[in-house]
């Protein structure tokens, strides 16, 4: 939601939060863009205003990076819009890309945000193992062809559980004030069958998380993985706070924003 338009918004009727499932492969993002590049923001807004009939701003529990994609993300808006919430999802597929799906709608307090009042949030990240790429889930995980030692990896994972200065996982570009401190409920590394393909899932459950925090702990724990980086080094430049030590930025076609707390 605008900044400027936020009181003008606030008057509206009606507070309503959506559950929104979108694959991100051909998106700028989540939050929206100067035309003519297109963030799911974008086209969500737009064509929302078809259905409530009037101007629609939203705000998201979570801003996913381009070619991120989104299981249970969450937006919320106000709208004197009067269709009921049953009938939302059936009504946004009509409007909506196939790529951009809403799961559900509910009415909520006013006072409810879905960016302001998450709580927590899990991402998932895939790794497709194996020599054989699966064109089912190439769009949605990191292909690496070598093996990985899977102990090790989930090992280091549990060296970020806890509240903690996560500076060695932000990359430069996110809002410079915020603070590195950030709480990990829970992380943790297992396998998968998805589409006859071999895949690793990387869990992460946090309060909240920086700037490509979530595919940069991927980066240097797939590091772990292939032998680059033994579990003391690990823990070393997880103190150092030193986002150059960490290895180049995990892809973008691995991480799903798969749930928010409230």
């Amino acid at each position: 939601m605008r900044h400027e338009h936020k009181q003008e918004m606030k008057l509206r009727r009606r507070n309503l939060a959506l559950t929104v499932t979108y694959d991100g492969t051909n998106y700028n993002g989540f939050q929206w863009q100067s035309p003519p590049r297109v963030a799911v923001q974008n086209v969500l807004e737009e064509r929302l205003e078809k259905i409530f009939g009037d101007k629609i701003e939203l705000a998201a529990a979570g801003r996913t990076d381009s070619g991120v994609h989104a299981f249970g993300q969450v937006v919320s808006f106000f709208t004197d819009g009067r269709i009921d919430v049953d009938k939302i999802p059936i009504a946004a597929s009509c409007v909506l890309p196939s790529d951009i799906v809403v799961r559900e709608a509910r009415e909520v307090a006013r006072d409810f945000s879905a960016l302001h009042s998450a709580k927590s949030k899990i991402y998932l990240y895939r790794i497709l193992r194996g020599a054989a790429s699966n064109p089912f889930i190439n769009r949605f995980a990191w292909h690496i062809f070598r093996p990985l030692d899977v102990e090790a990896m989930g090992a280091a994972l549990k060296v970020l559980i806890g509240t903690h200065d996560y500076s060695s996982f932000r990359a430069a570009g996110g809002a410079p004030n915020m603070s590195p401190i950030r709480t990990i409920y829970a992380a943790e590394v297992f396998g998968e069958n998805l589409f006859g393909g071999d895949c690793l899932t990387i869990k992460l459950h946090a309060s909240g998380f920086l700037y490509h925090m979530a595919r940069n702990i991927v980066a240097l724990v797939v590091a772990v993985g292939r032998g680059r980086v033994t579990l003391a080094e690990f823990k070393e430049i997880f103190d150092a706070r030193d986002r150059s030590l960490v290895p180049a930025t995990a892809p973008a076609c691995g991480l799903c924003l798969q749930e928010v707390f409230y």
